[in-house]
């Protein structure tokens, strides 16, 4: 969640928690990582997490950088996380220009500065050309939902989670559009549908956790 979301709508992180929910942090001003300084991302973390232990008594300790704009050749971002107690970083998306495009479509331990932080990448699904966004985004609305299913179901046999992310927009076709350039105005609204009746599918056919109690599950199997 953004920090700058909550500060305007102090009502809704708390009617989140309340479903039950993790709330974890996007940041506050949804600039990306690669345009802040250290000390200017750092800034944003707590000021984020100020804002959500105030209004929810839950302290964040998961992480998606904005538009996927953390890098795997870049390790301080995940220092700082590390630093500032966070326990799980989202945001190496394994897909070609964002994230992390050769990286692991499953968790995995963090190396370098960011050591001991668990990287949790979306779902995506794997082809010969290379993965599909099938995860979230204008991918979870446009491919099959066999096709989604199918990659869930892959990932839960050898016992991997499989990670999903939504958008207000994947739900709200007909809500407020941003002026963007092609592509990044495709990736955001094209095949722009109502994607509730799919994850109304999902959430019949699969049992979803949180990422605490993933992560729970890791250490007491360790």
């Amino acid at each position: 969640m953004l920090g700058s979301v909550a500060e305007n709508d102090p009502d809704l992180a708390r009617m989140i928690c309340s479903a039950g929910h993790e709330i974890a942090s996007h940041g506050y001003s949804h600039r990306l990582v690669s345009d802040l300084t250290p000390q200017q991302f750092r800034d944003e973390l707590q000021l984020t997490e100020r804002i959500l232990v105030e209004q929810t008594g839950q302290r964040p300790f998961g992480y998606r950088a904005p538009q996927w704009s953390l890098s795997a050749q870049t390790g301080w971002p995940f220092a700082i996380l590390r630093e500032e107690g966070y326990l799980y970083d989202s945001s190496l998306n394994p897909l070609p220009f964002v994230g992390n495009s050769r990286g692991s479509r499953t968790p995995y331990r963090l190396l370098g500065e960011g050591a001991d932080l668990w990287e949790i990448p979306p779902m995506v699904t794997r082809l010969w050309g290379g993965n599909l966004p099938t995860g979230g985004g204008w991918g979870f609305r446009f491919f099959p939902f066999r096709t989604i299913c199918t990659t869930i179901d892959g990932l839960n046999r050898s016992h991997q989670p499989a990670v999903l992310y939504l958008h207000p927009r994947e739900v709200d076709p007909a809500g407020p559009r941003l002026d963007l350039h092609f592509p990044k105005r495709f990736v955001s609204y094209g095949t722009r549908t109502d994607a509730s009746i799919r994850l109304s599918g999902l959430l019949q056919r699969y049992r979803f956790t949180t990422i605490k109690e993933l992560l729970n599950t890791w250490q007491h199997v360790s």
